[in-house]
């Protein structure tokens, strides 16, 4: 109650202001009164009627300088204290009420012409449907010129791919309007409850639904709606607009709306020139279970009102296109990805999963929940939407150039006990590497080749090329057999390829017999894990670190369509025949332990050895 003794003081003490007129305190009770009986969030009121009853017994006049000076102050006072801006007191004593004009009875030939001027409707290039309408007219209405609504505007609706909802110059409405225009985007059955609105004079709340019957056919819910609006957009068209976006029907474009209200009244102070302004009315949105009054309504697609359309046409001819991206999308990965049974159920369930695309509203948007759909559905975190990035035009680097670009892609150093380590962060194609590889030799390899063990961190590497991989592996085997390093099945050509070490290298192998550790991450991807897979499987290195990234062999780039749309989809993977290798769910470590320590524990391990093998 404190506050509302404290709003109601500050009025009746301005003794130190010029007298000029009186006003008892009977008039802001009065004024306090009308507020507790009519504002629409009682709930915000608590205590204001005891603040009410220790007013009036107070007999103070008021002195002020003039009615609007008490008019303004009660106005800041009341919309501070309960955080309302809707709330105005005013002193208009020539206001006469406004009263809507009831339409006169008018022959059909006048309707026609009075309905044609306020409903604007054009069929647009590719079938959409436009329709701008200024006014929300309620049931009443409705029901006496249905059907020429009918003739004139929405028998030229239906027939249309898509329409455009042009609400950016609507400011006014009938709450009994909501319905019908809501029911013709929704389904007949079930009846959905769209909005609930309290009405504090009555203490009533009306529940909206959805319409079971309506004059003519529906639009439905296939066919796109977007929803034009700006600041302009007041009141019962919000809520038309707010409805339809929380049911996910419509998409919104445009600006944010004015923020206005559902009802409301302006009220005479007993036989003053004195008006309170109050919301007697408010919405209530059973999905949200929040309202767009005040706040107004955020677009899903912000622009300025004057580019609304052409950003609405826009969406709606992207929409148009989806089917058919997601059709070939299906068709890419059912034909590509590396793992067949899985690449056929991903284009089956992408195909069933179309309608989850209704609401998409930019190319940005198709192209991360394609990619996340295709992910989820495949467990593949490789298989996704890309960009097609041109390749780059060929270099010829000098010598020097080449070995500084060595120095700084591969770091090497020698640990206590002679043990070796070798770290690089990307692997290389095999015909660039095989034309620097003496170079390799000569500036990395020679470096770490005569150690008495090795570690090779790979916690940073993210991949690249397979093609070198044999030739990598193959330093770490003997040159007198052959090994079967890996079998690559390839899903496009449906052939697999044998991976064998090579007989023939460039400097010295390390061999068979010295020790081995692989130090991984959580970031080792790729053709980095494929290294660490074959030198796990064959018993070759020790692996130390965490599990692996889980990615796949290195996908390959495909156009969806004549879209401008691009798919990365891993089209190989290593030998299944002894159960799963490492695409998706990467390589076990031997000994697990967090990336930070796996190196400290690499050199404790060899350190252990060397120190086991010189008692």
């Amino acid at each position: 109650m404190a506050r509302y003794l404290l709003l109601l003081a500050s009025v009746l003490v301005l003794s130190n202001v010029a007298v000029h007129s009186t006003f008892a305190p009977d008039l802001i009770i009065s004024m306090a009164k009308i507020l507790l009986d009519n504002y629409c969030s009682p709930e915000k009121l608590t205590g204001m009627q005891e603040a009410i009853d220790a007013a009036s017994s107070n007999t103070e006049i008021l002195s002020i300088p003039d009615p609007d000076t008490l008019a303004s102050v009660l106005t800041g006072g009341v919309q501070s204290t309960i955080n309302d801006p809707r709330l105005v007191i005013s002193h208009e004593p020539n206001y006469i009420p406004a009263v809507a004009p009831a339409l006169p009875p008018l022959p059909p030939d006048q309707l026609i012409g009075v309905l044609q001027s306020s409903i604007k409707l054009e069929v647009l290039e590719g079938n959409i449907g436009y329709l701008r309408i200024d006014h929300i007219i309620g049931e009443e209405l409705a029901d006496k010129i249905g059907t020429l609504l009918l003739e004139l505007v929405w028998n030229k609706i239906l027939p249309t791919s898509a329409l455009i909802f042009d609400l950016r110059y609507t400011g006014s409405g009938d709450l009994s309007g909501i319905p019908y225009i809501v029911s013709y985007f929704t389904d007949a059955e079930p009846l959905i409850h769209i909005d609930s609105v309290y009405d504090r004079p009555t203490d009533t709340t009306t529940k909206l639904w959805s319409m079971p019957t309506l004059l003519g056919e529906r639009y439905g819910t296939k066919k796109p709606l977007v929803i034009l609006t700006s600041a302009n957009t007041k009141g019962i068209a919000e809520d038309v607009a707010y409805c339809l976006k929380n049911l996910k029907r419509a998409t919104i474009v445009g600006e944010k709306t004015a923020g206005g209200s559902v009802k409301i009244d302006k009220i005479k102070v007993g036989d003053t020139d004195f008006y309170v302004t109050v919301p007697s009315a408010k919405s209530i949105n059973p999905i949200t279970g929040k309202s767009w009054e005040v706040t107004g309504v955020m677009p899903d697609v912000e622009v300025d009102a004057e580019d609304a359309l052409a950003a609405a046409i826009k969406i709606i001819n992207l929409r148009a296109e989806i089917p058919a991206i997601l059709e070939a999308t299906g068709a890419l990965v059912a034909d590509n990805y590396a793992f067949e049974n899985v690449g056929a159920d991903v284009a089956e369930k992408l195909a069933a999963a179309s309608s989850d695309y209704n609401m998409i509203s930019s190319k940005v948007e198709l192209e991360t929940k394609l990619s996340a759909d295709l992910m989820t559905l495949s467990g593949d975190k490789c298989l996704k939407t890309t960009h097609n990035i041109p390749a780059l035009p060929p270099m010829n680097p000098s010598p020097e150039m080449f070995i500084e670009l060595i120095k700084v892609s591969f770091h090497t150093d020698l640990f206590e006990n002679n043990i070796g380590y070798l770290r690089f962060d990307m692997f290389g194609d095999f015909e660039e590497v095989q034309a620097i590889a003496q170079i390799i030799v000569e500036h990395v390899w020679n470096k770490v080749v005569n150690t008495d063990a090795l570690i090779v961190d790979l916690r940073n590497n993210v991949g690249g090329p397979t093609t070198a991989i044999a030739g990598f592996c193959s330093y770490f085997f003997d040159a007198d057999k052959q090994v079967l390093l890996d079998k690559l099945y390839d899903r496009p050509s449906g052939t697999t390829k044998e991976l064998w070490s090579l007989p023939e290298l460039t400097g010295a192998r390390y061999g068979t017999k010295k020790s081995l550790i692989i130090l991984t991450s959580g970031a080792t991807a790729g053709a980095a894990e494929e290294f660490v897979y074959i030198m796990k499987k064959h018993g070759r290195a020790m692996i130390v670190g965490e599990t692996t990234n889980g990615a796949s062999h290195p996908p390959e780039t495909f156009r969806v369509g004549e879209s401008e749309l691009f798919l990365s989809i891993p089209t190989t993977h290593s030998d299944t025949a002894q159960g799963p290798a490492w695409e998706g769910a990467g390589v076990t470590p031997h000994i697990p332990v967090p990336a930070d320590a796996a190196l400290d524990t690499a050199k404790g391990i060899l350190n252990k050895h060397f120190a086991g093998t010189k008692k």
